[in-house]
């Protein structure tokens, strides 16, 4: 028993999360096309986070750019939030897209539950994914 939690809790991020390189040369323009492919999805940007600015505020500073985009589609966080709002910590679905120390930059996806069907719909659009489709995802 006490083996099989230590294998959850090792192998689950790395089931969950999936890192993909951007096609654009910037977190500008990578934020704004994934922003433009989410909303034709009928999901919604909540908000794009700088966090260089929002550590900088705090009198320090990242050593690379980092964004945090948060997404939303009301139906699903209905539907969540009416039979589990435990779940609530997890939301809103949020990708960060940041600056690798070879200078590229790369998007960081959640392929859990809740960010299945975002994420595929993202990546027929993107062109690629590396998570694994499940039966829900159109």
């Amino acid at each position: 028993m006490m083996l099989t939690g230590i294998l959850v809790w090792f192998l689950m991020p790395g089931m969950m999360l999936v890192v993909e390189q951007s096609r654009y040369n910037s977190i500008e323009e990578t934020c704004k096309q994934l922003q433009a492919t989410v909303e034709t999805n009928n999901w919604k940007v909540s908000e794009i986070r700088n966090m260089n600015k929002t550590i900088s505020k705090q009198g320090l500073e990242l050593n690379r750019k980092v964004k945090i985009i948060e997404l939303c589609n009301a139906k699903y966080a209905q539907d969540i939030l009416n039979t589990n709002p435990e779940i609530s910590t997890l939301m809103p679905l949020a990708w960060g897209v940041y600056e690798g120390e070879d200078g590229k930059i790369y998007i960081k996806i959640e392929c859990g539950t809740y960010g299945k069907n975002v994420r595929w719909k993202y990546c027929k659009s993107y062109g690629r994914c590396r998570c694994k489709r499940g039966k829900n995802n159109t």
